[in-house]
């Protein structure tokens, strides 16, 4: 067996040449966080070559993005659980009904069997500056297959759970005035997963979603 012949001394690096190299290289990656990845994923550019390089404008899409489905879900949350403590209304009047069938035009349509192979279809109506979600309950490893499509106007979008897997929310993609997207994700944890939506045009915007894949409800 052919061995190798061991560096002499001479051939090694000093110590003062591992402590530079060391130190080019850290601040390498200073220049690299400061420079890249504070602008591009958090919005901050104290030396303004993000905006420059158009990082800055990605990095502030994706906090307002995660900013408002944070805030959507929590609304959410409290409009059900003031639901739940509501006590029972009494037999609705002529004008209740009125106001039933005037809601009942405008609410959001549940999923409706489509024969083209989808599992669900759903849409969502948006006024402007208006945000709107659907989740998927799923597990670990469960894969769902998408697309969504707008009829008029664009959307912002974020899809994302709150629950990752080290319990903060995770983004699985992002996006800036679209009019539609299609694609597939993997759970990466238990619990919802699912789009956030917010209307940055001008008009109304209804937003039609279909999905299929193995996750185990809708909400």
């Amino acid at each position: 067996m052919y061995n190798s012949d061991l560096p002499s001394r001479a051939d090694l690096p000093s110590t003062k040449q591992l402590v530079r190299s060391t130190i080019i290289a850290a601040v390498v990656a200073a220049v690299i966080l400061v420079a890249v990845v504070l602008p591009s994923e958090y919005g901050l550019d104290p030396t303004g070559v993000g905006r420059v390089l158009g990082l800055t404008e990605m990095g502030e899409i994706k906090q307002q993005l995660a900013e408002e489905a944070a805030a959507d879900e929590a609304a959410s949350i409290a409009a059900s659980d003031q639901d739940v403590a509501s006590p029972a209304t009494d037999a609705a009047t002529p004008a209740d009904d009125a106001d039933s069938a005037d809601s009942a035009v405008s609410a959001d349509t549940e999923p409706t069997v489509d024969p083209s192979g989808w599992r669900d279809t759903f849409t969502r109506t948006l006024a402007p500056a208006e945000g709107k979600q659907i989740k998927l309950v799923m597990q670990p490893g469960d894969v769902a297959t998408y697309e969504w499509s707008v009829d008029t106007g664009h959307l912002n979008s974020d899809l994302h759970t709150d629950n990752g897997p080290d319990g903060r929310s995770h983004s699985y993609r992002q996006g800036r005035a679209e009019t539609e997207v299609e694609g597939e994700f993997t759970a990466i944890s238990e619990g919802a997963h699912g789009w956030f939506w917010r209307n940055r045009s001008d008009e109304t915007v209804t937003v039609t979603v279909r999905i299929r894949g193995t996750y185990q409800g809708v909400r």
